[in-house]
């Protein structure tokens, strides 16, 4: 398959921050094509939205069903490989169902549905259609993660003993879904954002972070879920202690309402012979810690960097790279991934990105955190196996 990937796309109006981010990572190198969408739940908005972007009018559609049904009856040429689907978390299952349904391939934002019983739903539906799903868990993505997550597996750090996971952001200090803001109204509502609120939001990315460096699972959580600003009816500030299956202990803080922040996701593991430290402010170094001798800086871009890491690259050294290129390379990894699709066969392994499994591993870790905090008995379980394939 020479030519570029067509795409489809739910939701990412022109109002909407994260359909621009998805459409800009998508089609940064130059191998997938916006060619239809079903851009908001308003047909007119939609039009206009298609008509902005230069999508054909007959194919800026006023529903995702219409758009799942007449791309599917397009000839082969014409019809769009996979959607991505950028809608609020309560618009996410529907939709993904529909288009597997229809033989579509999927782009999902996370959280990928509104609750663990969406996400076991959805992932039997992928299993049955052999269709791919990806996850836009969009840290993964940066080249020095892959690198830390290289030198953890290749037993660099030693034996995984400590992991500290932070995500503090300031933009929710103050009411700001009582101002208008469409961000914080859809974010704070349980109806549409879930039982999760910074918890969902960006405890997820904390905690799916620790799981892909380690390579190891959170096997329970001790939490305490806060809503500082009143009347915010979801979680806006969370701390909780961590266990995974290697015997390693963690802690993990996910805030919303630390003033002054901006996204400062950050993460240290320790292991017996090393530790490393990677901040998303900083997503271009990463730094090395010994007992006995000075720390290393580890840099983007260098031929010293593994072959995951290189891959994941696009300029020399001292060239910094960022959000829209992490975005982008998962983008690109899942399109090699259709490329080389098979009806009724499996592709895994070849092309990294995350997937189904870590989706129902995120869902699976907001509803045992929500679980903890309202629980005398704080220790919830998450099962090793949840997300795995069926």
């Amino acid at each position: 398959m020479k030519r570029k990937l067509r795409m489809g796309m739910v939701g990412g109006g022109l109002d909407a921050f994260i359909g621009a981010v998805h459409r800009k990572a998508a089609s940064l190198d130059g191998s997938i094509e916006l060619v239809c969408g079903a851009f908001s739940s308003s047909p007119e908005k939609s039009r206009a939205t298609g008509e902005a972007l230069g999508v054909h009018p007959h194919r800026s559609y006023g529903s995702y069903a219409e758009m799942f049904r007449k791309e599917k009856n397009l000839p082969g040429d014409m019809r769009m490989d996979f959607v991505s689907i950028v809608t609020p978390n309560h618009v996410h299952f529907a939709p993904a169902r529909l288009a597997l349904q229809s033989g579509f391939h999927v782009v999902l934002d996370k959280p990928m549905t509104l609750n663990l019983r969406e996400a076991r739903k959805l992932q039997q539906l992928a299993n049955q259609s052999k269709l791919l799903v990806a996850l836009t868990h969009t840290y993964t993505g940066y080249p020095l993660v892959k690198e830390a997550r290289n030198l953890i597996a290749s037993g660099k750090l030693g034996s995984i003993r400590k992991v500290y996971t932070e995500y503090t952001q300031g933009w929710l200090t103050s009411a700001l879904e009582q101002s208008g803001n469409k961000q914080a109204s859809w974010r704070t509502d349980p109806r549409r954002s879930g039982a999760g609120g910074a918890t969902g939001d960006i405890g997820t990315h904390a905690a799916n972070l620790a799981e892909y460096m380690t390579g190891s699972r959170i096997t329970s959580i001790c939490a305490q879920l806060n809503k500082i600003v009143k009347g915010r009816k979801l979680d806006d500030d969370a701390a909780m202690l961590l266990a995974f299956d290697n015997s390693a202990s963690g802690i993990l803080v996910a805030t919303q309402v630390a003033a002054g922040e901006e996204n400062n996701l950050n993460i240290r593991i320790y292991g017996d012979l090393g530790g490393l430290e990677w901040r998303q402010e900083e997503p271009n170094t990463l730094i090395l810690k010994w007992p006995d001798r000075p720390q290393e800086y580890y840099r983007a871009g260098f031929e010293y960097l593994s072959p995951a890491a290189r891959s994941n690259t696009r300029v020399p050294s001292g060239h910094p790279e960022g959000y829209i290129e992490a975005f982008a390379n998962i983008y690109q990894n899942f399109a090699k991934a259709v490329r080389a699709h098979k009806p009724g066969k499996v592709v895994s392994g070849e092309w990294e990105f995350p997937s189904i499994m870590e989706g129902v591993r995120g869902m699976a870790f907001i509803e045992a955190a929500v679980k903890s905090s309202r629980a005398k008995q704080k220790w919830i379980s998450i099962p090793i196996a949840i997300g795995t394939k069926a």
